[in-house]
């Protein structure tokens, strides 16, 4: 049986392709992409004036199960998803238990199934509890379904271990994800470390502090040949590391969240708690920097770093609020709007950092629309402005500092595996 999207524009940054065609799918997959009307179909929609892309993809999501699913839970999150114009998320693994098992493995892999609208891709513990000592078992867990590993929110703190971790992963081929922090700096810091801080009253979190562990993560990418993933760069040094590391061939990506590359420290004046997140938000100077990161392809990929909180848990003292913000329901509109539309970047790049660069830099199905791929797919429309309404999202949570912002463009719906998700 074949569906069709009829006379939309497609975009897929995979294939260098932008022109007004027809999406064939067939039994879940792509069949064609052909010029408007050429190819019959079983049933067929039109996309006129919308923006047909692969399914966006986000590999760094919080989905909260197990354990804490009062925040969100796979439903939900995989809902807040495809609300966005995602197909596919990764999970992190500080729930609780903590993804360091088949059991948890597996557990999430079949709840989504059962109840997700997104597909669900586990990213597996690197060390045993996220405790950093003893490696947890991370080949039974890449056997269970596992994408990859991560110390996400508890970096690995001892070199050591962080060696082996790395040495173990280099030879099963699995990528390592780290959030880079050198903890020894950054005690009891609420936001970064800079005037806005010390006007605030608050203990800071250095810039270096990033620095220092995205090198010491570098140095080992290096000396392993494991393919290494920096998380949520903040900063303009862990760019530039990053970018130096290219140059000498280690195997490092990269990734921002938008909130980086629109906001800026200022952005917690108030103690506004939903402007509080790890790493914190920086310099006017690193958020412009960061810009200039994507512009010259030092970044590979945009993510959200999706953390939701119950309202309960923001609402109190600025040091003593958890950080996190959502992230996934307004993604894209705020790349639309203040990165395409202010002239930073294309839509095509904005496209490539959200569903193709993601997909290459775990080795995911999807980001593309060539023939014979997951009929995973995005349905734009870039005329739609609206205004965010936390109180109207899909996720459990509303802890974003983008309430009240008026932005253009927004997700219509999305196939995955050619079932069509409406949002």
């Amino acid at each position: 049986m074949t569906f069709a999207l009829r006379n939309g524009r497609v975009l897929d940054p995979s294939q260098d392709l932008d022109e007004i065609a027809d999406v064939i799918v067939r039994d879940g997959r792509i069949e064609a992409i052909t010029p408007v009307g050429a190819h019959p179909s079983d049933h067929e929609e039109s996309a006129e004036g919308l923006l047909i892309t692969p399914g966006l993809i986000d590999i760094h999501v919080h989905l909260r199960e197990p354990g804490f699913e009062y925040k969100e839970d796979i439903e939900t999150g995989t809902a807040a998803a495809a609300a966005g114009g995602f197909t596919a998320v990764c999970c992190m693994p500080n729930t609780n238990p903590a993804i360091d098992s088949v059991s948890v493995v597996r557990h999430i892999i079949e709840r989504a199934e059962a109840v997700g609208v997104a597909r669900v891709y586990p990213i597996a513990s690197l060390t045993r509890a996220m405790e950093g000592g003893q490696l947890a078992e991370i080949a039974d867990m890449q056997a269970a379904g596992a994408c990859a590993v991560s110390d996400d929110a508890f970096p690995v703190q001892n070199a050591e271990t962080m060696r082996r971790g790395m040495e173990y992963c280099a030879q099963l081929g699995l990528t390592v994800m780290t959030h880079n922090e050198d903890q020894s700096l950054t005690k009891d810091g609420a936001m970064n470390e800079g005037r806005t801080a010390t006007l605030m009253g608050l203990p800071g979190i250095p810039a270096i502090a990033e620095d220092i562990g995205a090198a010491r993560n570098i140095i080992f990418a290096r000396l392993t040949g494991c393919r290494l993933h920096l998380l949520h760069i903040s900063t303009s040094g862990t760019a530039l590391h990053l970018q130096r590391a290219k140059a000498d061939g280690v195997p490092v990506t990269g990734e921002t969240a938008p909130h980086y590359l629109v906001l800026d420290e200022t952005a917690c004046e108030g103690y506004n708690t939903n402007a509080k997140m790890n790493p914190p938000l920086r310099r006017e100077a690193d958020r412009t920097a960061l810009i200039g990161a994507l512009q010259d392809h030092t970044i590979d990929a945009l993510a959200t770093d999706h953390a939701p909180h119950a309202v309960y848990e923001k609402e109190r003292e600025f040091d003593r609020a958890p950080f996190g913000i959502l992230g996934l329901e307004t993604a894209f509109a705020v790349g639309y709007t203040h990165l395409v539309q202010a002239g930073h970047i294309g839509l095509n790049d904005l496209i490539r950092l959200m569903s193709c660069a993601p997909a290459s830099i775990l080795g995911l199905p999807g980001g593309t629309l060539k023939p014979g791929a997951p009929a995973d797919i995005s349905v734009f429309d870039l005329t739609e402005c609206w205004t965010v309404r936390p109180e109207l999202f899909r996720s459990k949570s509303r802890n974003t500092p983008f309430a009240g912002w008026d932005l253009s463009g927004r997700c219509r719906y999305t196939l995955v595996g050619g079932r069509r998700i409406d949002v």
